[in-house]
């Protein structure tokens, strides 16, 4: 059974429920000071908090997404980081579909009427990247009188560690997407979700690593171009938007600061503003300095040319830690034309998917105002 599995959840919440049932029924009869009973009690105390951590960590999990198996867990997944493929054109081109599904349970089965969400594999073709992603395509997509209709599409990241289903299944990019285009309030557009760790487990904060994953690279040259070569996707300048949450949030406004040519606006939902040094990321910039001030959004504002792109970013009064780093953020965009800067501030809200469910359709509407579609 999967990390996410209802069945693991239930199982240990059940056990939880037994173990604590247990404790309570058999505390009197362990109530000597034998070094039997006294390790009877360790144990029953010790087996429950350990189930009821379980069951907690598991909710955790299931609601926020920040792990997708066992192996992403203990730090052991490595099935899909980086590699070398030099077959992949040859198998079927850089974008390959593999699975497909509909958008809600309450939309229609036909994909020219509720659209559709297909799992596609990418591999980039100067990077040599690979990694799975989920393609929404609106309902517009497959109707007859759209057949020579190019849409305006949006990358779409998850936090880190993350997980792409959760953009589907939790934050509900697709099911916005679609209903926000019925009611008028956004065109339709084609999303690409994905979760920025192309190289698990390592956090690569997308940068180009010397000597390792180009992840700014795959998030500006290849992803667009395979996912342009595979879907009627708008290729001109502003044509792509980027939007993520967290970590995602932190890429998508880099890519759509550093390649203002690709990325027409960039959105970053609870986004921080330069690359962290931990554990996780490791060494990202082997001592070059000039790659570590490019991944430092306040130096590139004070530094570089001002991009002619769309900027939003997001925080909350209460419950967010880079509430004043955000203010700050737009204050100095202000002055840096031709980039516009938008904002969305909650009065409260934490660092969490409630919170962004809250913002993500605001978000889309900014986003579908601002790209370019024929």
């Amino acid at each position: 059974m999967g990390l996410t599995s209802n069945k693991v959840l239930a199982l240990a919440v059940l056990s939880g429920v037994l173990l604590f049932a247990g404790t309570v029924w058999l505390w009197p009869r362990l109530a000597g000071r034998t070094w039997r009973a006294v390790l009877g009690r360790v144990g029953l105390l010790f087996a429950t908090q350990l189930a009821v951590f379980a069951a907690v960590g598991l909710v955790a999990n299931q609601s926020f997404g920040f792990y997708g198996s066992w192996a992403d867990l203990f730090g052991r997944e490595n099935g899909r980081g980086v590699v070398v493929d030099h077959s992949a054109d040859e198998a079927g081109g850089p974008l390959r579909v593999v699975g497909d599904r509909r958008v809600g349970r309450a939309v229609g089965a036909r994909p020219e009427v509720g659209g559709r969400i297909q799992e596609v594999q990418v591999v980039g073709r100067t990077t040599r990247i690979a990694s799975p992603a989920y393609v929404y395509l609106p309902p517009e997509y497959f109707q007859a009188r759209h057949r020579a209709r190019t849409f305006p599409a949006a990358v779409v990241l998850t936090g880190y560690p993350g997980t792409a289903s959760a953009l589907v299944d939790k934050l509900h990019y697709p099911r916005t997407a679609f209903d926000l285009a019925e009611a008028g309030r956004m065109r339709p557009m084609i999303l690409v979700m994905l979760r920025p760790t192309v190289a698990p487990p390592r956090d690569t904060e997308c940068v180009d690593v010397p000597g390792g994953p180009q992840t700014e690279s795959f998030f500006a040259k290849d992803l667009p171009e395979a996912v342009s070569a595979h879907y009627r996707v708008d290729r001109g300048p502003g044509g792509w938007g980027v939007v993520g949450n967290s970590t995602g949030g932190y890429c998508a406004l880099k890519l759509a600061m550093h390649h203002p040519e690709v990325y027409g606006a960039g959105a970053g939902l609870s986004a921080y503003y330069d690359a962290p040094s931990d554990p996780t990321t490791g060494d990202l910039f082997q001592g070059d300095k000039g790659r570590k001030n490019r991944a430092d959004l306040w130096w590139c504002l004070k530094n570089l040319s001002a991009p002619d792109t769309s900027l939003l970013v997001t925080s909350s009064r209460s419950g967010e830690t880079n509430y004043k780093d955000t203010l700050k953020f737009i204050e100095r965009v202000k002055d840096r034309k031709p980039t516009r800067i938008s904002s969305i501030i909650l009065e409260s809200g934490g660092h969490n998917f409630n919170t962004w469910r809250r913002e993500i359709p605001a978000t889309l509407e900014w986003l579908s105002e601002r790209l370019d579609g024929r």
